[in-house]
């Protein structure tokens, strides 16, 4: 007699440039989801920004006002659903993040006192004192300046100047073929100008859309190391649609910088999570069939 067992193989790999998409307020009216991409600790620059030895997951399109309204409401100054949030400060970000976690029973990112912000102390659980903003069991957060820069721009061997893909060189775009940047270079991308809806030029070098050119992006790190103070200056990265004159703003080595009270239209943010516990491939295309003769 021949019995047959179905044996399901699998492995957990953590492969960079892999999308997933995480489910909120699940079962309400206000569901919703955010795609990651993976970025792998595996490989590292030598020096400068970008170094990260653990994996973890990238948004792959900044954060949208329709995503934005499911928690709260907004007065963007762009206002189309599915345009980056905008006029978003610091704060508002942070609060959106801690949303996100308290939402799916994780542990709050940021630590607030009604609305105000204050670093996480010594006496918190998942205090990290490499980085007094962010409470170590949070699930997700806003990047830090070394994950940002690693997502937009590493590509295994060496941190480029522009986060292209092989064979792709910058370029404006118009939002419309799905191709290209919204970003300054001798005029507007489009007419009238302003950000595109996410996802609406080019995919770049690891799955990302939009971390060049848009809207610049709120980063969770200080600008000046170490000033973790609630009211320091913040990071913002990528450039956007309307910063003329310098394309220089969307390449690896620029930095700019506000206050985490400023609400600007041309600044939005995206989310960072740890990866899943596992990722779950199938090898040889499924599953593998045993066959055992009984005797």
């Amino acid at each position: 007699m021949k019995k047959t067992f179905l044996l399901s193989t699998v492995v957990c790999l953590f492969i960079s440039g892999v999308s997933f998409a995480d489910t909120f307020a699940e079962g309400t009216a206000n569901e919703f989801t955010i795609e990651f991409v993976t970025i792998s600790g595996a490989t590292n620059p030598t020096g400068g920004y970008g170094i990260v030895n653990n994996d973890y997951r990238m948004g792959k399109f900044e954060i949208t006002n329709a995503q934005f309204a499911k928690f709260a409401a907004n007065n963007p100054y762009w206002t189309g659903a599915d345009h980056p949030s905008n006029n978003v400060s610091w704060f508002e970000a942070a609060q959106f993040v801690n949303w996100l976690n308290t939402n799916t029973e994780n542990t709050a990112a940021y630590k607030f006192n009604g609305t105000t912000f204050t670093v996480w102390d010594v006496t918190d659980a998942g205090y990290d004192a490499s980085n007094p903003f962010r409470n170590s069991n949070a699930k997700y957060f806003l990047p830090t300046e070394n994950e940002w820069v690693k997502a937009a721009y590493w590509n295994g061997e060496s941190l480029q100047a522009y986060a292209t893909k092989p064979g792709e060189t910058l370029h404006q775009g118009d939002g419309i073929s799905g191709t290209g940047w919204n970003y300054w270079d001798g005029g507007y991308a489009t007419n009238p100008p302003g950000p595109w809806a996410v996802g609406s030029g080019s995919e770049e070098l690891n799955g990302t859309y939009g971390m060049m050119g848009n809207v610049w992006e709120w980063i969770e790190s200080p600008f000046y190391t170490g000033a973790y103070l609630s009211g320091s200056e913040r990071g913002v990265r990528g450039g956007s649609f309307g910063d003329t004159g310098v394309v220089d703003f969307l390449s690896s080595f620029y930095r700019n910088i506000a206050t985490p009270d400023i609400e600007a239209g041309s600044v939005g943010f995206r989310v960072a999570s740890v990866p899943e516990p596992c990722s779950l491939v199938l090898l040889l295309g499924g599953s593998l069939m045993l066959r055992r003769r009984k005797k």
